[in-house]
């Protein structure tokens, strides 16, 4: 190996709330969704080209349909590299979880390019918001315990900290506390991210980055009280992480893609 190759920082896609449906014409708000990952999909390849691994945070269905999961494990093939999938309030688990085998997406612990990712089922059946079960926290303990010397990605769907949103207060972790307890006992946690908000966030705790993303569909507007989306583009997050702990990391946009917003919507 060369001395370039041992200094090529790992390479990580993080897509996020596709919101896919059975239907090919499905559309949220307006947008329609297989479209709008697609179009984000080939600005992924456009800017960056081939990730090492691709993060999915939650909401990969709207509907919780097996076609739809399919759908997103199909369009995934467009990358040479492997995926894991966690579930978000709309998702189906177990039909998540059946599709995500299909594609040797269901890992919940990935060691890759000198760091750890931890993902973390925050999904309640019926529910807008999340919570981590015991048998989650107990799972992240564990895992980080075992690999104290490696930076480590811990990844949910639900906002674990406030985001300045009312109506999105009330719909994000419950039990963060719980969640931070564990966390605050390990150094090596560089990164906690999210989806949910659809939108992107960059916050510091304890020196830890916490980051949440754009949708590869509809945004919500940023700080708002009340329920409201915003004409923004479909986005992912970038990052390129070294095996000392550094990275770096950034949002991008397929401005290109062209959609029609229902902006006067109450919810979806």
């Amino acid at each position: 190996m060369t001395t370039k190759e041992q200094a090529r920082p790992l390479r990580v896609l993080q897509l996020t709330d596709p919101h896919l449906m059975a239907r090919a014409d499905g559309d949220l708000l307006g947008v329609k969704t297989r479209e709008s990952l697609q179009a984000v999909i080939a600005e992924v390849l456009k800017v960056h080209g081939q990730p090492d691994l691709i993060l999915a945070t939650g909401d990969l269905a709207q509907d919780g349909s097996v076609e739809a999961y399919r759908v997103f494990g199909e369009s995934l093939k467009a990358f040479s590299c492997p995926s894991v999938w966690i579930a978000g309030n709309h998702d189906h688990v177990d039909n998540l979880v059946r599709v995500a085998s299909e594609y040797d997406a269901s890992a919940r612990h990935v060691i890759h390019g000198g760091w750890q990712f931890v993902m973390l089922d925050s999904s309640v059946p019926g529910k807008v918001y999340g919570a981590l079960a015991d048998s989650e926290l107990d799972f992240l303990a564990e895992t980080l315990e075992q690999h104290p010397d490696l930076p480590a990605v811990v990844a949910l769907h639900h906002h674990p900290v406030d985001i300045g949103s009312d109506w999105m207060e009330k719909i994000g972790l419950t039990n963060r506390d719980a969640f931070w307890q564990v966390v605050d006992r390990f150094p090596q946690v560089r990164i906690v991210l999210w989806g949910h908000i659809h939108q992107e966030h960059d916050l510091q705790r304890n020196g830890r980055r916490l980051l949440a993303s754009p949708s590869t569909c509809i945004q919500f507007t940023s700080g708002s009280s009340e329920f409201s989306v915003e004409e923004k583009a479909p986005g992912y997050r970038w990052f390129r992480l070294y095996p000392s702990g550094c990275f770096d990391t950034e949002v991008n946009r397929a401005e290109s893609f062209s959609f029609t917003l229902d902006v006067n919507s109450s919810g979806y």
